[in-house]
This record gives structure tokens, sequence and C-alpha cells, in this order.
């Protein structure tokens, strides 16, 4: 099996939510997990992200990548959506490959042949339409009051780890309301934190799990086979 290399702590409980699902689709395959996780200052990433500094965000994630590398990972995966604004640099410059959260949301946006969705995630995320990935499709922006509170949630759940009945029924009335106010295909659910809210069981509403993708790809890339 090869070594997955996890930059965690974007937040905290996104990295758990990964961990426990890539243990236990390894378990189903009946193998070990081989992982190496390294804990990133999310702070310092989002402080990048709010001035634009794409460049100083890579250098800080080739720095944690090299480290991960140098520890034996041959596979890097970042379990956070912020990120990768500085994906395209990461995928030229690191010396293993990235699994990327972007790529796998814009596969699926394009197989599915939607033409209409909306991002729930950072502000970072919502404003630059998943950093101007998603091409010929309309990406209808939440209002400014709508867009305050789904980041404000988001950093919530980033600095506590885990989500409340209350996050989960405003962000859950919100995206009922887009789609009905809007005509939205879909919600993307392009922030990996807001998997400790959504579930398969909970989630009523035409979307996107950007977090279940990006598992389904790193398994994919491990072992050659999807996660069942």
């Amino acid at each position: 099996m090869r070594c997955l290399g996890l930059i965690g702590g974007l937040g905290v409980g996104a990295t758990i939510y990964y961990y426990q699902e890539l243990v236990k689709a390894h378990l189903e395959l009946g193998q070990v997990a081989n992982l190496l996780i390294l804990h990133a200052d999310v702070n310092r990433v989002l402080q990048y992200a709010a001035a634009g500094e794409t460049s100083g965000m890579a250098e800080y994630f080739l720095q944690l990548i090299s480290r991960l590398s140098a520890a034996g990972a041959e596979i890097i995966a970042i379990p956070a959506a912020t990120p990768h604004l500085c994906a395209p640099e990461l995928m030229e410059r690191s010396p293993i490959p990235l699994v990327s959260l972007v790529d796998e949301i814009v596969r699926e946006v394009d197989d599915r042949r939607l033409k209409r969705v909306a991002l729930f995630g950072t502000r970072f995320t919502m404003e630059t339409e998943l950093f101007g990935r998603l091409k010929d499709v309309d990406v209808v922006a939440p209002k400014p009051a709508e867009i305050d509170f789904i980041h404000q949630t988001y950093l919530q759940l980033v600095n506590v780890g885990s989500g409340t009945e209350q996050q989960y029924r405003g962000l859950h009335q919100l995206a009922h309301t887009l789609i009905e106010r809007d005509g939205i295909e879909a919600i993307i659910l392009a922030g990996t934190e807001l998997s400790l809210v959504f579930n398969r069981a909970n989630t009523d509403f035409p979307h996107i799990d950007g977090a279940r993708l990006h598992l389904a790809a790193i398994m994919e890339q491990l072992t050659g086979n999807p996660p069942h």
C-alpha cells in the first residue's frame, strides 16, 4: 500500500473525518492504512488567503510536503478547500503527486452536466467561484448576508471541530432557499468541515459532497480501485 501524506489541522474536525474514513476504506479492502499526518497552521493559511498571497501559501505548503516526502509519503492530500487556491503551483512543484479536491469537484460538475450551482465554503471559495475553476457553469452567489453567514458558520466549524444542530438547520434552510429562489441545480459542499454537519442521511437537497469525492480519489490513487 502506497504511503499517504495528509496535511491536517485546517481544521482539526475535517482531518479527523478524513482519517476515520480512510481507515474505514482500507479495512473494507482488508488493508492497513499507511499514512502520515502533519499539522498545519490554519490561521496562517487563512491570512495568506485573505491577502491573496497564493505564492506565500504555496511556499508554506511546499515546506510541509517536503517534510512528508522525506518521511516516506508518496502521495499528498490536503483535507481543506481554501489551500487549493495554490494547488496549480503545488502540482507543478511538489516532489510527489497531489490529489486535488478541486479537480474532483470540477469533474463531478462536468459529469453531471450541471449548468447552475451554488457553493458552500469559506468566503474565498465562494467569492472566487472555487478559484475560477468552474468553467461553462453559472455559479450563483448567495446574497452578501448569506455569504457572511456561511463563512462565519464555516469558521466556527473549523475552530471548534464539531457541528451543532443549529448550524445544520441554518445551512440546510439556506440550501433549500437557494434552490427554490435561484433555480440552483445543486449545492456544492466545497468545504471539508461541512462533513461535520452534513452526511448522506440528512442532506435532502441536490448536492455535490466535495470531501467524499476527494476521499474516493485518494483511495483510487493509493490502491488503483475506488473505495466501496
